[in-house]
């Protein structure tokens, strides 16, 4: 007996549950966009090089066209129709508008969710390849331009609105708690 393709899931996103029939194959970043109209995720390479699709699964970056959508079932997704706090913009959002940190707009909600996570994962302690001191009791390492840099490379931007990105996530990470809030790794281990 054939094993099924498909099967129906619950999403949690945004703080909303959509139940909705996939094809075990379908990505995170097509239920996203084709299935619930969540529009935000764009679809770059499709093929986990860019960060286009950047969105936060249970407060880690997760990119969506190489997450299935069923491998996401019982766990939290954010994306950046879901940052905002009703009306009031995200401090990584707010610093992105103040900063400039964009011009065409397309990489846009991957690189804001993306610093989302990364603010909650310096805050963690977690190293990062530019990391001069990576032992456990060193705590967070400065959240320098060179930090940023190297934590935010999984993102492009192909209008290299770079320099702004870097200012716009050292504002937000100098908002303090609430650049992080409600998003990010809870304990100081990162996950294999």
């Amino acid at each position: 007996m054939p094993l099924p393709t498909s099967s129906v899931i619950t999403l949690h996103i945004n703080g909303e549950q959509h139940t909705l029939p996939v094809d075990h194959r379908t990505t995170l970043l097509d239920a996203l966009r084709e299935r619930l109209d969540l529009t935000g995720t764009k679809k770059g390479c499709d093929q986990g090089q860019c960060g286009a699709c950047t969105v936060l699964v249970d407060g880690r970056r997760t990119v969506a066209c190489l997450q299935f959508a069923v491998a996401t079932e019982g766990r939290e997704v954010t994306t950046i129709e879901g940052v905002a706090d009703g009306d009031r913009l995200h401090p990584v959002q707010q610093a992105f508008l103040d900063l400039d940190g964009y011009q065409c707009g397309y990489c846009t909600p991957g690189q804001i969710c993306s610093a989302i996570g990364v603010l909650a994962e310096h805050a963690a302690g977690w190293p990062s390849a530019a990391t001069a001191d990576v032992r456990p009791t060193a705590g967070p390492p400065p959240l320098t331009a060179d930090e940023i840099r190297e934590r935010m490379s999984g993102n492009l931007c192909r209008c290299a609105a770079y320099t702004s990105i870097v200012e716009a996530v050292t504002r937000a990470a100098e908002s303090g708690p609430a650049a992080r809030a409600g998003a990010g790794p809870e304990t100081k281990e990162p996950a294999a």
